[in-house]
């Protein structure tokens, strides 16, 4: 979990490895790191080992397009969408699947070039690959996605560096967006001192708050946040510092995702979130890490690391109760960071 600064010196060493990097790409294929076609695009990086695959994207948004177990994708990648490419002034963005960004939500200004255009992919060592962005003159900043696949099981190590290549400060934190296929059961943990009476706080129309909601469809307790089915209202925030959370998958697996939190930092999303969790449709379900305020003067640059897990995990289709003893258990067991 990196939250670094990195001056002008700094940068241009890494720009310069990253240029060596580039230049020696060819010497780093390997079975385990390789481009290939996938979903319509013909210039993929595909991660694997024995039971893990995940296939990036750096031609449109640089993404996560697969991240599969034993060859089940839990990510939520409609037909119909392949080889999708970012044109000036189209109307449909289908920007589905492994999504990152950079918020605060309602506040960032950010070009398109950042969410859908062309990123450089290269493959950067075994099982680890790197997309970097274009600059964008909206928002001032240039994104990096290095990506990291373990050697023995589904850990995903998703890194996402802000760049201000401006010439004035900005203020900005890592948003996660991640589409899972919907249809699913979050568990978000709890602890104590928390903010929100009953830990979550919900969008109603977009822009107002509602800071003591009630949903059948959600379970609360001193614990934990468990949303079984579709809320009714479809945008949901939570202030948990426990440092992640699970989504149980249709498909017989639990997405967990794994990330730090700082309780003695600001952060600049709107009441603080360090978790959204946003329900478009049935069919999908976007699971948000939010990182704290990333204050950068120009030059610096800042990090934020997501550790992906999958698990087998039957789901609990019948009656949709979760035990969360049984979650938190697994979570601590199988998805040390």
């Amino acid at each position: 979990m990196i939250a670094c600064r990195v001056c002008h010196r700094c940068w241009f060493s890494v720009v310069v490895l990253w240029v060596v990097s580039i230049l020696g790409g060819e010497f780093l294929m390997a079975a385990d790191a390789e481009v290939t076609a996938y979903y319509g695009y013909e210039h993929c990086i595909r991660l694997s080992n024995s039971s893990t695959t995940v296939t990036l994207c750096p031609e449109a948004g640089g993404r996560v397009l697969e991240y599969s177990l034993d060859g089940v994708n839990v990510l939520f990648l409609p037909a119909g969408d392949e080889g999708w490419t970012y044109r000036e002034g189209v109307g449909k963005m289908p920007m589905n699947a492994g999504r990152f960004d950079i918020g605060p939500e309602k506040m960032v200004k950010r070009g398109f070039v950042l969410w859908a255009g062309p990123w450089i992919g290269e493959v950067t060592g075994p099982r680890s690959a790197k997309m970097t962005s274009e600059f964008d003159p909206v928002s001032g900043v240039r994104l990096i996605r290095d990506f990291w696949l373990s050697a023995t099981t589904s850990q995903l190590t998703c890194t996402q560096t802000i760049v201000n290549e401006s010439d004035h400060p900005v203020s900005l934190c890592h948003w996660s967006r991640t589409f899972a296929i919907g249809g699913g059961i979050a568990v978000v943990p709890r602890l104590p001192l928390g903010r929100f009476p009953n830990g979550y706080v919900r969008y109603e129309n977009g822009n107002v708050l509602t800071i003591v909601p009630e949903d059948p469809n959600i379970d609360v307790s001193d614990r934990a946040v468990v949303v079984r089915d579709v809320p009714a209202k479809p945008k949901l925030g939570f202030d948990s510092h426990a440092g992640w959370l699970a989504y149980l998958v249709p498909n017989d697996h639990m997405f967990v995702k794994r990330f730090a939190t700082f309780p003695d930092r600001s952060y600049n999303e709107f009441a603080s979130l360090t978790i959204s969790i946003w329900y478009p449709e049935k069919d999908m379900v976007e699971l948000e890490p939010i990182g704290p305020a990333e204050n950068l003067a120009p030059g610096q640059a800042a990090s934020f690391s997501e550790e992906w897990w999958l698990l087998p995990h039957t789901f609990p289709a019948e009656n949709r109760q979760v035990d969360f003893d049984v979650i938190q258990k697994l979570v601590i067991e199988k998805t040390t960071p």
